[in-house]
């Protein structure tokens, strides 16, 4: 795949996001920084490392960076963006991995699979993971082993094709259901993932609240109801 750039939707990640930034440079990959109200640098870092840096002024949570962050990755014509979270976790190493996954599928979506080697996954991490991504996966019509995953490879032609909505984590979800409604392919790979002690930033209620009245929402419209 020659067109490909990285989009890093990013808070508070002054700590990681220099280092992964010049990572990705390194592969001779265009890199997007969108740098949701952060107060620790985020923003100079990412930019002194190489990337161009989308800000917010105040924090609008991921789902809204990772929207303004696909309006910058259409409307300059790249094929394909990879994903990332810009806390550590996700390793540039497996770049090569999503690459040749979609090339061997020809599939649209690649979303990396944290869910073959769990061991060292927080364990209320690991249930939530596996009930959610059984959930999202009848929605879609498609196996999605791990539909909460942030890394993951799509082709821009997706993200001209379907509307996203999402300003927050239920984007994710939303995202492939929509994605494999409009009569996308979905596929996996599996990621190895570097869990340090970092705090989740998904508030278990909230979010929860949010990611099911986004199931209730998808549901009613498969049965014909609200617009």
């Amino acid at each position: 795949m020659k067109n490909l750039c990285a989009l890093i939707p990013s808070y508070n990640e002054g700590r990681t996001i220099g280092d992964l930034v010049t990572k990705l440079r390194a592969k001779g990959l265009t890199v997007y920084v969108v740098d949701d109200g952060s107060t620790d640098g985020t923003a100079a870092i990412a930019e002194a490392a190489g990337a161009i840096v989308v800000k917010h002024k105040k924090n609008k949570g991921k789902g809204a960076s990772m929207r303004e962050g696909f309006k910058h990755v259409v409307k300059k014509g790249f094929d394909a963006v990879i994903v990332m979270d810009g806390d550590g976790q996700h390793l540039v190493e497996d770049i090569g991995n999503f690459v040749d996954r979609i090339e061997a599928t020809k599939a649209d979506m690649i979303i990396g699979n944290r869910m073959t080697d769990v061991a060292s996954m927080p364990e209320e991490r690991k249930h939530t993971n596996r009930f959610m991504s059984g959930l999202i996966s009848w929605l879609a019509g498609q196996d999605v082993p791990d539909s909460q995953s942030g890394y993951r490879l799509i082709k821009s032609e997706v993200l001209r094709k379907i509307k996203l909505e999402s300003s927050n984590y239920e984007i994710e979800s939303e995202m492939i259901v929509k994605a494999a409604r409009a009569g996308f392919r979905i596929e996996s790979v599996p990621i190895k993932t570097v869990y340090q002690g970092q705090k989740s930033r998904i508030n278990p209620f909230i979010d929860t609240i949010r990611f099911i009245s986004f199931v209730l929402k998808i549901m009613f419209k498969r049965q014909g109801y609200g617009a």
